[in-house]
């Protein structure tokens, strides 16, 4: 062999590692790129998540307060209903008990 086919097969050799190690680093910076996208996406669903559950717990807050309320209206009003069906049989309640207590000899 010449001494030039030498050189072009040492040429032709060290281009081949060269081009590998450019490969080898472009696959790498593809790989992180890859990788830093896809963390990326991770911490925008992370978040689009968490803003998810932030108003699902809102929402979930609200509508147990509305129906807090609802109940509180009702009870009220039940109450109300009671009171006023006690008032209307106190005058009753009160004869009553001053008959037991003083007899039925009063007019």
């Amino acid at each position: 062999m010449s001494l030039e086919a030498v050189q072009r097969v040492t040429e032709a050799e060290e281009k081949a590692r060269a081009r590998r190690a450019e490969a080898a680093e472009a696959c790498k910076k593809l790989v992180a790129d890859a990788e830093a996208a896809g963390q990326a996406r991770l911490d925008q669903a992370r978040r689009e998540a968490e803003a998810q559950a932030a108003k699902a717990l809102a929402d979930a807050e609200a509508a147990a307060a509305t129906d807090a309320q609802a109940v509180e209206q009702e009870t009220q009003k039940a109450c109300d209903a009671l009171r006023q069906a006690a008032a209307g049989r106190l005058d009753d309640a009160a004869a009553l008990i001053i008959r037991r207590v003083v007899g039925d000899s009063c007019p």
